[in-house]
């Protein structure tokens, strides 16, 4: 629903959207809400669909109740088994291929990610690339809330993963993404191997490979405020020697 003069309104989805957004979850009920609001509000002829890990903490709940607000353009996919980040996209990602977006987007559900970004990134990505990433480093360094160590660690692996694979870009971890529906079609989505960081490198790399145009959209990312990050160290190791698998592999991705 949105509010104008203190008069709420249902708000109606056309079934003609053609900008998908998929949010993946667990356990993010504090932020679930407020971030379907946002993105519904800062977009137009745009389709949200949340890709919960079956979250005890009632994350599912609260989406199906909000669905009620936004017939046809809110939506939600249940997985029983958590698996990863990376599964989780791509079940979010054939789910869009099969019900016919054009343009796909990820982004996270703890605000990290602006979405008053994604006009921007839409924008860019009809006129000027096959895929765009929302950048941490394309300018400087912008992330807020970060601890310097953590910075340093996301900074340097992005510069690890250009020096490796040669791919011009320089936020590869970057999670804030937007494809053409031909990328993901391009790329053979039951062979992604990785789940999280490596995951966000492996579909760059993919894409890149294959001559899709990308390009970085400069974000300011800021850490979250409600919730818990799901980012440890088994991510971290898998990123690091990812890369070197992807670089091993990269004349079968062709």
């Amino acid at each position: 629903m949105r509010t104008y003069n203190g008069i709420t309104f249902l708000f109606l989805c056309l079934d003609m959207n053609t900008t998908l957004v998929i949010i993946p979850t667990f356990n993010e009920i504090e932020n679930i809400s407020n971030i379907i609001e946002k993105v519904f509000d800062k977009t137009e002829d745009t389709s949200i669909l949340v890709v919960d890990d079956s979250s005890p903490d009632g994350t599912a709940a609260a989406v199906k109740d909000m669905m009620k607000n936004y017939p046809n353009c809110l939506f939600i996919e249940e997985r029983s088994i958590k698996n990863g980040l990376g599964q989780a996209y791509v079940h979010g990602f054939r789910w869009a291929l099969e019900k016919g977006y054009e343009y796909i987007f990820e982004m996270d559900a703890d605000f990290s990610h602006d979405p008053m970004e994604i006009p921007i990134m839409l924008s860019l990505l009809k006129k000027d690339c096959d895929l765009v990433v929302g950048s941490r480093y394309v300018k400087g360094i912008n992330v807020v809330n970060w601890p310097l160590s953590r910075i340093l660690l996301s900074y340097f692996a992005s510069a690890y993963v250009r020096w490796i694979t040669r791919m011009p870009i320089k936020d590869a971890t970057a999670g804030f993404v937007g494809y053409r529906s031909t990328v993901l079609a391009a790329i053979p989505l039951e062979e992604v191997k990785f789940v999280g960081y490596a995951f966000q490198i492996e579909m760059k790399y993919k894409a890149w490979l294959k001559n899709f145009k990308l390009l970085e959209h400069p974000i300011i990312f800021v850490n979250r405020e409600f919730g818990k990050s799901k980012m440890d160290g088994k991510i971290i190791w898998e990123a690091l020697f990812g890369v070197l698998y992807l670089r091993i592999r990269k004349k079968t991705y062709l």
